[in-house]
């Protein structure tokens, strides 16, 4: 092999080692920018996560809910005061000390806003006596509504410390008011508050807000109406029951911060 083919050999390794290396860069500059894609993608699903504000509709207004771990929406009920239910217990039902002659409202100062009720003194008197001393004692505060109805009933139901749908304050006292015209006929209407129970004459402190139209026997005491707040109640029965049922703990975390009666 003469010089110059040896020459020749040499630009020629050296010209495929020179391809070589920027096949190699090429490769490196095409990998960073892969890894700064993902990094970016990344990136963005933190923030979405992080900050998990959505817009969700009802009844005309907008309300800004933040997105759970399992897809609830507990941002509409983000509202919530910190503190727990002070479990007060009485052996008896409280003595008599409101006025059937006055007039009674409760604001319930829930997680969701607020819902106001005009409470019926005049036809429920012990029903509504009881609901103003609870109120009073601070025993509904910072208690978790534990049930929602979606089907057959619309409902949500409050008052039991416990969130398990079997707590008490200790005493009971007599249904009242079954007579009630607006009842009578098997259908409790939308914006009608009554007394739970477990049988005739067992009203403790566990009540319900219809938030629509619902089919029940009238065996519950109905001791107030909502005057404002019906939408908020509405509102929590379209984000659903947990697990996607029609009967069970609501999706949103509703809490009864307070209750505030204020006599008129």
């Amino acid at each position: 092999m003469s010089e110059d083919e040896d020459l020749s050999e040499d630009r020629s390794a050296a010209a495929r080692r020179a391809r070589i290396e920027a096949l190699r860069a090429a490769e490196k500059t095409k990998a960073r920018r892969r890894l700064y894609a993902v990094i970016g993608a990344v990136v963005l699903l933190v923030a979405v996560i992080v900050g998990g504000t959505v817009w969700a509709n009802s009844g005309g207004k907008s309300h800004k809910s933040t997105a759970a771990a399992g897809g609830s929406s507990s941002g509409f009920c983000g509202n919530v005061a910190a503190g727990s239910p002070n479990g007060k217990h009485w052996s008896s039902a409280p003595a008599m000390s409101i006025s059937t002659s006055a007039g009674y409202t409760a604001v319930l100062h829930t997680s969701c806003g607020d819902i106001t009720i005009k409470l019926d003194a005049k036809d429920t008197p012990k029903t509504v006596n009881s609901f103003v001393f609870l109120a009073a004692q601070e025993y509904f505060n910072h208690t978790h509504c534990h049930r929602l109805t979606t089907s057959g009933i619309y409902v949500l139901q409050c008052g039991d410390p416990t969130g398990t749908g079997s707590g008490t304050p200790g005493y009971s006292f007599p249904d009242e008011y079954l007579n009630d015209p607006a009842i009578q006929s098997g259908t409790y209407p939308a914006g009608t508050v009554a007394m739970a129970n477990s049988g005739p004459n067992t009203n403790g402190s566990q009540f319900f807000l219809v938030y629509q139209d619902s089919q029940l026997a009238p065996s519950y005491t109905p001791f107030g109406t909502i005057t404002s707040g019906l939408d908020i109640l509405q509102h929590i029965a379209k984000d659903g029951v947990s697990g996607g049922g029609n009967d069970g703990k609501p999706n949103d975390n509703v809490v009864l911060n307070s209750v505030v009666v204020t006599k008129s």
